[in-house]
């Protein structure tokens, strides 16, 4: 793995604010992230989800209509419990019940907004080493054996 083979992951960003969803962009696209595509729009999510097969989501809470603890349920359904996809919540909503929630369903990480553009990047490229480390462990060992629980 290199550092191109992470500048080259897919980062879906999903926040009804516009004025987030540019300040995520530009700081990912400053960063050298080129992949990356955004909604304002919620209920599009598990759509963009399956046509840009992102490596990281970076998820606002709360937004009207489906708030991002329902995306986070929606993920939770069509995510593959042995699957490897990390979500890092960006929200303004700064309590204890928030994070563990959303830790809860799912969320790899979690930051409150405002937030430090420096550690949110750093936050990007932590979760992200580990997807693509996950992928290249998963492609050399096609053949594991998954056990299941009865």
């Amino acid at each position: 793995m290199t550092e191109q083979d992470i500048l080259n992951a897919h980062i879906l960003l999903i926040d009804d604010a516009d004025n987030n969803l540019r300040l995520l962009e530009e700081l990912l696209h400053r960063e050298g992230f080129n992949n990356v595509l955004s909604s304002a729009d919620s209920t599009k999510a598990m759509d963009l989800f399956n046509a840009f097969e992102p490596d990281l989501i970076l998820l606002d809470l709360m937004m009207p209509q489906l708030d991002g603890y329902m995306v986070l349920e929606q993920l939770r359904k069509r995510v593959p419990k042995d699957e490897y996809l990390p979500v890092l919540v960006l929200t303004a909503d700064a309590t204890i019940a928030a994070k563990r929630k959303a830790l809860a369903l799912g969320a790899k990480d979690f930051l409150t907004k405002p937030f430090d553009h420096l550690e949110a990047m750093l936050r990007v490229w932590n979760l992200l080493e580990t997807r693509m480390l996950y992928l290249e462990l998963k492609r050399y060992s096609p053949n594991r054996v998954v056990l299941k629980h009865e």
